[in-house]
């Protein structure tokens, strides 16, 4: 069982007084020593909250949070050996690349010399060896989030964050960041709290995935686990797309979703369920018994994959196809069957 890098008990937070709402609601939560956890949502979820009180930004209304095993609930962001990468990266526009990294050491009274040979160790493990004399003014974006990163690397801290740290980049520079960070912190054993509302970014970096809902912790686990056994209707859909479909279950755990069949990969109850269906569970295949008829209404390509448009007797239905070669024309008629391992019963 891994060490708890850091841990929530109970924690409640409010802005206000008593009667205020909570925005933080009695959240359990733990992040393994040397593993990256992501807490992703939609705006006003509470996940900046979280972050900000692991920080000690912010302080917990109620509750206990702890760092390494040590309560730190009550103490400010200088005792928490915390470091936290913004996303507005936060440098000072005035100073060098150099300064800017060394400047919390320097501040902290190590000797300018010693602060620019470690300065100097965290820019080469970030990519920026050579870059000393630079302003951020000359760097372009993704310059920017490294030196940010190597500002709080210099620390040494027992914990990074970041919040939101790559929704100023481009689609392309996300990917190859969200890459960096995740291979810096395999590759220092860093623990690390990531605050994100992107989905892909949350499943390309993570250890583990924390998903929160108004306040409250709506699951925890692995990528995997949230994507393929979403525990209800609001996880299905914030882990990327599902359609919504009301089944029945009989006494064996078989699931009946209009004329199709699948087998539950958790024991339900026999009578009304509610199944998400993942896009890509849908299983294109010719017309005929215990399949779903459907007419397809459009077809869209997008290079290694086609994205379909279907009427069936349940409604309107979104097909993710791998078989880019076969030409599908709006106006067929074909029929769809499920594969059982991306269908998930989340609510009765």
């Amino acid at each position: 069982m891994s060490k708890p890098g850091i841990e929530f008990r109970k924690v409640t937070k409010r802005y206000g007084g008593p009667a205020s709402p909570l925005v933080v609601k009695g959240i359990d939560l733990m992040v393994p020593k040397g593993t990256l956890t992501t807490i992703l949502g939609p705006s006003g979820c509470g996940k900046t909250t979280t972050l900000r009180m692991i920080a000690g930004l912010d302080a917990p209304t109620g509750g206990r949070v702890l760092i390494d095993g040590q309560d730190v609930t009550t103490l400010g962001p200088a005792e928490r050996n915390v470091s936290m990468v913004f996303q507005s990266y936060a440098l000072f526009p005035h100073m060098s690349v150099l300064d800017n990294v060394s400047y919390g050491l320097v501040v902290g009274g190590v000797g300018r010399d010693e602060a620019a040979r470690r300065a100097r160790a965290a820019m080469e493990s970030v990519g920026l060896t050579g870059y000393d004399d630079r302003s951020p003014g000359e760097l372009s974006g993704g310059q920017q989030q490294r030196v940010a990163v190597a500002r709080s690397l210099v620390l040494e801290p027992s914990v990074l964050l970041f919040d939101e740290p790559l929704s100023n980049l481009d689609a392309r520079l996300r990917r190859s960041m969200r890459e960096e960070i995740r291979g810096l912190q395999q590759r220092l054993g860093l623990t690390v709290a990531y605050v994100t509302h992107d989905q892909s970014e949350a499943l390309a970096v993570s250890d583990q995935i924390v998903v929160m809902d108004a306040g409250l912790v709506a699951q925890a686990g692995t990528p995997a686990e949230l994507y393929e056994h979403p525990a209800s209707a609001f996880v299905a859909g914030f882990m990327g797309e599902a359609m919504l479909f009301a089944g029945q279950a009989g006494a064996d755990g078989r699931v009946r979703v209009g004329p199709l069949q699948v087998q539950a990969r958790r024991p339900v109850p026999a009578g009304p369920v509610q199944v998400a269906v993942r896009p890509e569970a849908w299983q294109i295949v010719a017309p005929g018994p215990g399949a779903l008829d459907a007419l397809l209404l459009k077809r869209a390509y997008l290079g290694g994959f086609v994205e379909l448009n279907f009427a069936t007797e349940l409604g309107e239905i979104f097909v993710v196809s791998g078989d880019v070669q076969r030409r599908f024309e709006a106006g067929e008629a074909l029929a769809l069957a499920l594969a059982g391992d991306r269908v998930s019963v989340v609510g009765v």
